[in-house]
């Protein structure tokens, strides 16, 4: 039997459901709002609204909406690299689940450093791969068709690293012990996820339904600091970014960008099921 690299990165039958899923998505809320400045976000946004994007001509309101939907989205990516911790050019980083490539970018940008990203879909890693060379930065921002829970990156190497809404995905414990595993000590790492709310009791039909919609399993608030704490990685910054998200939902389900899945978002955060989270934590 011919073993190919796929067989390695794809571990499990779930893993190439979901590698199939990103393989082919092409949704404009992620294509259209990346077009806005070349940085491709597969996260949501957070911060106040500015609600007059859907007034003035009707023919410029997609145009408008559009980029207000990416500079929210921007605004996420840019909390998450503030709490990254004091990098240097020369510093190693990580994006686990790097999508199609706008946080490794933003990284890249902001500090200057060397940025692996990871993905186990093939053609985001492409994708992600032809806007670092795009930019000129292919030197430095390097994309792989590799599993997050087993990057075959060295021990110790890295001074940082993040996961942005994609530990859904994965099992934490495992997760966490290939962070662990690749920090340097007193190496920073950094999760934005969305998680439900273990006070609210087992996981609310909203969250069955956004599980079901990205082909997800969404963790327990719980399961992040229970794991993190198993595998040395001891919390520095905890920061509820559920009221600081609904605004961009809510703007989204009002355009031509909504995919359906907007009041499910909705309904989970303000009866209190779902949270949106960043996790900032040292490796010991």
């Amino acid at each position: 039997m011919t073993v190919t690299q796929g067989d390695h990165v794809l571990s499990s039958l779930y893993q190439r459901s979901v590698a199939d899923y990103w393989n082919t998505e092409k949704n404009p809320v992620n294509l259209r709002l990346g077009e806005v400045d070349g940085i491709y976000h597969h996260h949501y946004g957070i911060g106040e609204v500015d609600w007059s994007v859907l007034e003035g001509p009707e023919e410029t309101r997609e145009e408008r909406v559009t980029r207000e939907l990416h500079r929210l989205e921007s605004a996420q990516a840019d909390l998450l690299m503030s709490h990254l911790g004091p990098l240097q050019p020369h510093h190693r980083v990580l994006d686990a689940g790097s999508g199609r490539g706008g946080s490794s970018l933003v990284a890249n940008l902001r500090y200057g450093c060397h940025v692996d990203g990871v993905s186990i879909s093939e053609s985001q890693v492409d994708f992600a791969n032809e806007q670092a060379r795009l930019r000129g930065v292919d030197d430095k921002v390097r994309f792989h068709f590799r599993n997050m829970l087993d990057t075959r990156f060295p021990t110790g190497s890295l001074q940082a690293s993040w996961n942005n809404e994609s530990t859904m995905y994965v099992e934490l414990g495992l997760l966490f012990a290939e962070h662990a595993r690749l920090l340097s000590r007193g190496g920073r790492y950094v999760c934005i996820t969305g998680c439900y709310n273990d006070a609210y009791g087992l996981p609310s039909k909203a969250i069955s339904q956004i599980n079901a919609h990205y082909i997800c399993d969404i963790h327990p608030r719980s399961n992040y600091f229970r794991e993190m704490a198993a595998n040395r990685l001891v919390p520095v910054s905890v920061v509820d970014l559920t009221a600081a998200t609904i605004p961009y939902w809510e703007l989204r389900a009002r355009t031509h960008l909504a995919t359906g899945i907007e009041q499910t978002f909705l309904d989970a955060y303000n009866n209190g099921s779902f949270q949106y989270l960043l996790i900032a934590a040292d490796r010991i």
